[in-house]
């Protein structure tokens, strides 16, 4: 059985902890932006690593076969997806997959769908690949956030988009798509010849009573949908850049291979097989123990706000380790930075990184890290709100 380790992660040259200087401008903040955690990867990685460490050679490495193994039982375990060999791929992450993915999907000019507030890497890799960015924004609601078909499926063909990008679960509303929901939004794509990226790299981040739905087993998608996820994002293992991309279309596997041909770029590096590969192979104790303190974190923080804030509103967290909030009824967009980094003194991803259609009263905050920095934060963000 692992024990769940926080660990002080300040002058570690941790981009979440030693960036804040450089990011906020003062580098004394609590740092609950960046999306990694504050907790010891499992005890298996760290063996696994040092085994190899230990060996003393780190020359030219093929992806191992145990790896893709891992990855399939996995897969089929948690998730229900039976995943063939042949259609895995790698990237050192999700994110420059997306970017790559979006040149063999697309051509300059052309429509790619998202839905804001949504991840902003993505808007990054429409915008810097010269892209048309098509925005369809989810819809708040009473009960939570919810896609809006009739919107989406105007916006395609108005803009002849060729592109949507899903998030699921979605970063930053904590949204776990069900799987009516995803089979609706991609019967569109597939009406419209729309190619779709699914980010599922917040898989296994899923609170008790959800569960995560991958988009390729909610119909017959396979020659329009890739897959992207890693256990990075479950493990703690963001540095060691490692994902998968499944890929069951074998024309689309071509165009990937050839594109990546041009570029002599590798799928990853040796410790990130390895790290990955054990976690999923003995990690699982761990995650589950991580996930119960995720969900009391949460909690804590909702309930403590909520008691002390009438105005506050919450987005339900259903998945990922991102809580979405909305102080807006207390902070202005111009005082936000102010009072969340002076008076509060902490740095989160402010609601206006995920989009521009309102936004700017909300504030992402990660929870995986340790209860007592909740608990901080939480008060510190009472303290201050009290007395705007």
């Amino acid at each position: 059985m692992n024990q769940i380790i926080y660990k002080e992660r300040k002058n570690t040259n941790s981009m979440k902890w030693d960036n804040c200087g450089e990011k906020f401008g003062n580098e004394k903040l609590l740092p609950l932006w960046v999306a990694d955690m504050d907790f010891e990867v499992p005890e298996c990685v760290k063996d696994a690593i040092k085994e190899y460490a230990d060996f003393g050679v780190f020359g030219y490495y093929n992806t191992p076969h145990a790896y893709a193994d891992a990855f399939i039982r996995w897969e089929e375990t948690y998730h229900n997806y039976q995943v063939k060999r042949e259609w895995m791929r790698f990237a050192p992450g999700v994110v420059p997959a997306v970017n790559w993915l979006m040149h063999i999907l697309t051509r300059e000019q052309e429509g790619v769908i998202i839905m804001p507030p949504v991840y902003y890497p993505f808007r990054d890799a429409i915008l810097n690949n010269n892209r048309q960015l098509v925005e369809s924004p989810l819809v708040r609601t009473e009960n939570g956030y919810v896609m809006d078909y009739k919107d989406f499926e105007e916006k395609i063909m108005e803009h002849d988009v060729k592109l949507f990008i899903l998030c699921s679960p979605h970063n930053p509303v904590g949204r776990v798509w069900r799987s009516g929901e995803i089979q609706r939004v991609l019967d569109i794509c597939k009406k419209h010849h729309v190619y779709v990226i699914s980010d599922e790299i917040h898989q296994d981040i899923i609170m008790k009573g959800h569960e995560h739905v991958v988009a390729a087993t909610t119909g017959t998608y396979d020659d329009m949908l890739v897959t992207l996820t890693a256990g990075t994002k479950t493990f703690n293992l963001a540095a060691c850049q490692n994902s998968v991309l499944v890929i069951p279309d074998q024309g689309l596997r071509d165009r990937y291979d050839q594109y990546l041909k041009r570029l002599r770029i590798n799928g990853g590096n040796a410790f990130g097989y390895i790290a990955v590969q054990s976690a999923y192979e003995k990690g699982r104790d761990w995650l589950e123990q991580v996930l119960d303190i995720i969900e009391a974190n949460y909690r804590y923080m909702r309930n403590a706000l909520l008691e002390a804030l009438a105005d506050v509103w919450i987005s339900e967290l259903e998945g990922t380790y991102l809580m979405w909030i909305d102080l807006g009824r207390y902070i202005k967009p111009e005082d936000m930075k102010h009072v969340i980094q002076d008076k509060c003194g902490l740095a989160v991803d402010y609601g206006s990184w995920f989009g521009e259609g309102g936004y700017d009263g909300f504030i992402r905050v990660n929870l995986a890290t340790s209860k007592e920095n909740i608990e901080l934060a939480a008060q510190n963000i009472i303290r201050a709100l009290k007395h705007v």
